[in-house]
């Protein structure tokens, strides 16, 4: 493991990761909830402005990072704290838009299974369709902390598209096979766990209602979106 460390994109020398890293997309989440929730917090990696803490929560070691926008983005993190780091657990903490029409903004989704369009999964050489699915472990954990925390969470397929200004609407197709909300990153991130026998999990807040004008605004989808952040760290 140490000679892979530090990597093109990661500063952290070995050791310096928790077992457990939570993932938001935004740099300025990370640093958030680092600030907010963590004990001791270190900054070990800020390549690129990806920024990575290490702390405790509750006496427990954690770490979190951003993994940035897409799967090839969290492709790249989630491959190197898996593979160099021997983390065991990432908990993407995203925002998605949603498709479901029982769901409201600010609701939080567990995705069981993320359905893509992104090339990424083209790169496993997979004679077939890859069927990207979550770590049954941290969803059952996930459900029964979300109900401990009085938060009604919905369990069910997302969609981690590679275009977020897409000239195609596939909204209504989606949700007719019950998916539903659409985010960025969930697919790439459970591939990689499966590939490395790992374990990964993507709690997501619902940000906006595509179609529509309802939406939340940057500020609140930086540091508003504490519902998703408990439960994620109640799984360290």
């Amino acid at each position: 493991m140490q000679g892979n460390t530090p990597t093109p994109h990661n500063s952290a020398l070995a050791g310096e990761f928790a077992k457990t890293v939570l993932m938001p997309g935004d740099p300025l989440r990370a640093k958030f909830l680092a600030d907010t929730y963590l004990e001791n917090a270190k900054l070990v990696n800020n390549v690129r402005g990806i920024q990575g803490y290490t702390g405790t929560y509750r006496g427990k070691p954690v770490s979190v990072m951003a993994s940035g926008m897409g799967c090839p983005s969290i492709g790249i993190y989630s491959y190197e704290l898996f593979n160099f780091y021997d983390v065991d657990n990432i908990i993407r903490i995203g925002s998605a838009g949603a498709l479901s029409p029982k769901l409201k903004l600010r609701d939080v989704v567990m995705g069981i299974s993320a359905y893509t369009d992104s090339g990424y999964v083209k790169a496993f050489n997979f004679n077939g369709n890859v069927a990207a699915c979550c770590s049954y472990e941290l969803l059952h954990k996930a459900m029964v902390a979300a109900k401990e925390l009085g938060v009604t969470a919905y369990a069910g397929p997302v969609f981690s598209s590679d275009v977020f200004y897409s000239p195609v609407n596939v909204g209504e197709q989606l949700r007719k096979m019950g998916v539903l909300a659409v985010e960025m990153e969930a697919a790439a991130l459970y591939i990689n766990a499966a590939m490395a026998g790992k374990n990964a999990l993507a709690i997501c807040t619902i940000s906006d209602i595509p179609g529509t004008t309802e939406e939340t605004d940057p500020q609140e989808r930086q540091e508003g979106f504490t519902k998703m952040m408990e439960i994620a760290l109640s799984l360290i």
